[in-house]
């Protein structure tokens, strides 16, 4: 596997070599407050002791639909170490989502907050299992027989936290091994029931330590990351990198870029993580000005302009990318920190070590030459067991020979370095030809006024489908439609200009998924939507 001994691949190895090396440097800032490596350690030890007199054992599925903070750090780290299986649960999910999340993953125990930001999940859950107030399981949930929950509003047949930690016995010490299952990752559904991704200890650990590493994480560092913990990027990229490279973790409820800004001032953070429009969100904030970073490097899935401003005006010289998917967990290839910055934010990256990766034709599956684009296939250690309970689901994303089929699309160059150019699925046929949307919002990007630009395919007459743009512009900056349909027009092929555009506020309205992330299945549909209203009003 080429990454060496160091490279802790059980969640109990891990926290016993931070507890050892940095008992006094912090793991983690929270909004619910620190704790040191050393006091990690000793919190899991006590949480897995009341796990196990709850009768969690190991390869049960525990739910956990809690914010960032301690409570679910130290839930997932004690829940690793007794080979149980954490099952996050997304907090923006509607009800009926939630309980297909916990009916599909055949949830034995739920870990809720009674209250997060502006959501009552105690109400939530009563809508899909009113045997919270008369006893559980109920039919609606079979499989849950106990709901812990933290905080004051604690249903008649639940049990709050403080009296769940009280009946804490004996503590039955570690036991998992690296290939059993850490984590069920419930992908975004978008076109069908939402995947569970079963991910081993050994892949997300690995995966956290060598992406850690890539960006540039070393002992005493401190990484802002408001990456949600019910997400892989949470979990591997964040509680779990921090772990393995003795870095301090500072996190956040919601990302907000003022108080992101103020964080990354008064916590001395020297990285960060956000994709492009966390990114453009903290770069165009009028706070920015005045806050006094202590930024060196940070790891941003966006485009090539987003990266170099990162750099330029946050200072983080060392910032890198990553390309990756939850079915990998999640990191495939990533940019180093060492490498010249016109390198890194190129969005050529290595391949993690030990990885295969090829780009191949998604139609007859035959690797394709140098420079060529096709779809992005893995195979190796980070790889997913599969899609928990869904045998032909998984059979459509493993070849029997164990590669994954991602669904991304790619190119590789003469060095081995690997392109990330789109989902397959987003690609839009304009007149028989193929367009990135990735491509043409990378474009967009270069123009001053333009904060950020999102690409879908809309139905046309003559040439089928053609690409339309939402764009959101700089604050102060106005430009019309118009005129920036006609500067793209000498940026680019003529078939790849929009022939459409919408200038917007935000993408909030439209649809953003929890990781902050557009969904282009809702902007397709809203182009769409205001296609056909002004083919009415005409």
């Amino acid at each position: 596997m080429m990454i060496g001994p160091l490279c802790p691949t059980t969640v109990q190895d891990a926290l016993v070599r931070a507890a050892t090396l940095a008992p006094d440097l912090e793991a983690i800032v929270a909004p619910d407050g620190r704790m040191t490596f050393g006091e990690l350690g000793v919190e899991v030890a006590r949480v897995r002791a009341a796990l196990a007199s709850s009768g969690v054992r190991a390869g049960d599925h525990i739910g956990i639909c809690l914010g960032n903070g301690l409570r679910f750090l130290t839930l997932f780290l004690a829940l690793g170490t007794l080979g149980a299986v954490s099952v996050p649960i997304n907090t923006r999910l509607r009800a009926d989502e939630i309980a297909y999340a916990l009916r599909q993953s055949r949830v034995t125990q739920l870990f809720t907050a009674d209250r997060l930001l502006s959501a009552d999940f105690i109400g939530l859950i009563r809508r899909f299992a009113p045997g919270i107030d008369t006893g559980l399981p109920d039919a609606a949930l079979p499989d849950l027989h106990r709901v812990i929950v933290d905080g004051g509003d604690v249903p008649a047949a639940c049990i709050g936290w403080d009296g769940f930690m009280a009946k804490a016995g004996a503590d039955p010490g570690p036991q998992a091994k690296p290939q059993d299952i850490l984590l069920i990752q419930y992908t975004s559904g978008t076109t069908a029931l939402p995947k569970g991704v079963m991910l081993r200890q050994h892949a997300m650990l690995t995966n956290g330590y060598v992406s850690g590493l890539r960006m540039g994480l070393r002992a005493g560092d401190r990484f802002h990351s408001a990456r949600p913990f019910f997400h892989v990027a949470g979990t591997t990229l964040s509680i779990l990198s921090c772990l393995q490279n003795l870095t301090t973790l500072v996190t956040m409820q919601r990302f907000e870029p003022a108080e992101a800004l103020r964080l990354m001032e008064a916590e001395r953070c020297t990285h960060f993580s956000g994709n492009d429009t966390m990114a453009l969100m903290l770069l165009n904030h009028p706070d920015r000005a005045t806050r006094r970073l202590s930024l060196r490097g940070a790891w941003v899935a966006g485009a090539e302009t987003a990266l170099r401003r990162v750099a330029a005006e946050l200072g983080a010289q060392e910032v890198v990318s990553g390309y990756g998917l939850s079915e990998a967990s999640p990191n495939v290839a990533q940019s180093c920190w060492w490498e010249p910055l016109e390198l890194r934010v190129s969005g050529k990256m290595q391949p993690q070590p030990g990885l295969e990766v090829v780009v191949a034709d998604p139609a007859t599956g035959a690797a394709l030459a140098i420079g060529d684009i096709g779809e992005i296939r893995v195979r190796g250690w980070s790889v997913m067991a599969g899609y928990h309970d869904m045998p032909d689901r998984t059979a459509e994303a493993l070849t029997p020979d164990g590669w994954l089929l991602t669904g991304d699309l790619g190119r590789l160059d003469a060095e081995g370095r690997l392109e990330f150019m789109g989902r397959l699925k987003n690609i839009v046929r304009v007149g028989g030809e193929n367009v990135s949307p990735e491509e043409v919002e990378n474009i967009f990007h270069r123009h001053p006024a333009v904060k950020q630009a999102q690409i879908v395919g809309v139905p046309d007459d003559r040439l089928v489908e053609v690409c339309a743009a939402f764009v959101i512009l700089n604050e102060g900056d106005c430009i019309a439609p118009e005129a920036l349909l006609l500067w793209a027009k000498d940026e680019m092929a003529g078939f790849k200009v929009p022939r459409h555009l919408w200038i917007v506020g935000d993408f909030d309205e439209i649809g953003m998924t929890a990781s902050a992330k557009v969904q282009k299945t809702k902007l397709a549909a809203h182009a769409r939507h205001l296609l056909t209203a002004a083919k009415d009003i005409g």
